[in-house]
């Protein structure tokens, strides 16, 4: 079977309600475009009944190819094996709430071809529909991304986006665990443009996005891309050796002018500052060994179970384990 011209990765996890509607606009919308293309699903360990639903609708569409981690992964495991598996001389990857509205793939296609680039970022022209904590947390997000990373990251760009299969070849071919898929692909520097485009609400379901998500994002961001933070501790460091200085003045003057009062304020605060300072330094710390010690144990971001390309004929996990690394 010759490889696809496009291939989309859509990383879904409970998503039994959001199915028919996908189906309904992805397939007509796909057919449309002229080309050859599969739709490569990812079941990030679904509970409900999105994995058989997707096995029944790949009996009729041909293009679609169901890819099943045998455990819930998270979003961005879920998305490197999209890139790992993936076949096509270009790469979508969308999610499967259609917030993202797939009548822009034709758009980022064509944009990919006429400028001639590698990367195609979908770009939020509006996020009116956003509360104001999650527009304001998210323009912090993105500023601290390029004070951190030191290359321009897209603002309002998300995980809605068309790479090449230069792109492609290059993030698998990185060692590390954990990537960061919005900061990985702008820091490998490859020819970018922008579309930009109004996100939908979502279709059908509810967000398995929540904010401790968001927040862990954020914080793999940092610490994967940045030695900021230890750096960080070091000025926590210098800043307690400072201010233990300057109660150890404090003290002796007061000493030495005989107004000193015996009192517990002042102990109390300096024991409080040292060893908060200290605890924060130490968590930062331990958060880079834990990073450490994950890496040293080789493990794999992900298993995954079944692919309908490699095994089209059944419709449960049955075959051995297939062990797929990101690195």
């Amino acid at each position: 079977m010759p490889d696809p011209e496009l291939s989309v990765v859509v990383p879904m996890y409970d998503e039994e309600e959001v199915l028919p509607i996908f189906f309904e606009r992805m397939r007509p919308l796909l057919d449309g475009l002229g080309i050859s293309y599969e739709v490569l699903v990812v079941d990030d360990g679904s509970r409900d009944a999105t994995a058989s639903m997707l096995l029944e609708a790949a009996v009729d569409w041909h293009q679609l190819r169901v890819v099943r981690l045998l455990r819930n992964s998270g979003h961005q495991a879920a998305q490197s094996a999209g890139f790992r598996r993936a076949r096509g001389k270009y790469l979508v990857t969308i999610d499967a709430d259609l917030q993202d509205p797939p009548e822009v793939i034709a758009e980022l296609l064509a944009t990919a071809r006429d400028k001639d680039v590698d990367v195609v970022y979908g770009v939020r022209s509006d996020r009116s529909s956003d509360s104001w904590p999650k527009r304001t947390t998210a323009r912090m997000y993105y500023r601290l991304m390029c004070r951190l990373v030191g290359k321009d990251i897209p603002f309002d760009a998300a995980d809605f986006r068309l790479v090449s299969r230069r792109v492609i070849d290059a993030v698998n071919s990185l060692p590390e665990d954990g990537r960061v898929f919005r900061l990985v692909i702008p820091w490998l520097g490859f020819p970018s443009a922008e579309v930009p485009y109004v996100r939908a609400e979502r279709a059908a379901g509810v967000t398995k996005y929540n904010w401790s998500k968001m927040f862990r994002l954020a914080f793999d961001s940092v610490t994967a891309f940045s030695a900021a933070p230890l750096r960080l501790a070091t000025w926590f460091g210098l800043l307690g050796g400072v201010l233990s200085g300057m109660f150890a003045v404090g003290a002796l003057v007061i000493k030495l002018s005989g107004n000193s009062v015996p009192g517990w304020t002042s102990t109390v605060l300096a024991v409080s500052v040292i060893g908060a300072i200290q605890l924060l330094c130490l968590g930062l710390l331990g958060e880079y060994v834990a990073r450490l010690f994950q890496s040293s144990q080789r493990r794999p971001q992900f298993l995954v179970g079944y692919d309908s390309l490699e095994d089209p004929g059944h419709e449960t996990i049955d075959k051995p384990l297939d062990e797929v690394s990101a690195r």
